[in-house]
């Protein structure tokens, strides 16, 4: 019985991994279309940490349109948002 539920759990488990390992390629495919945005995040939407506040990384921003956090956007569009590609110090 107790061998039952071993091998239950390491064929849920090799489960899990391979869905985590589907899920993260999808997600480094999604990012290789694009690209960083400095200046558009919306308080508490940042993607990662800032340059001046360093931080835990996603959601910390505490104001709308921080120049030092950036956002995912699809490469090519972050001009016409009004943001800027990269973070430059005051």
């Amino acid at each position: 019985m107790k061998q039952h539920i071993i091998i239950r759990s390491a064929l849920a488990g090799l489960v899990a991994l391979s869905a985590a390992g589907i899920a993260g390629a999808a997600d480094n495919a999604n990012k290789a279309d694009q690209e960083k945005c400095y200046g558009i995040a919306k308080a508490g939407k940042n993607d990662c940490a800032s340059a001046v506040h360093p931080n835990s990384c996603a959601s910390k921003a505490t104001a709308d349109n921080l120049p030092d956090r950036w956002k995912y956007v699809a490469k090519g569009t972050c001009k016409s948002l009004g943001g800027k590609l990269t973070y430059a110090k005051k």
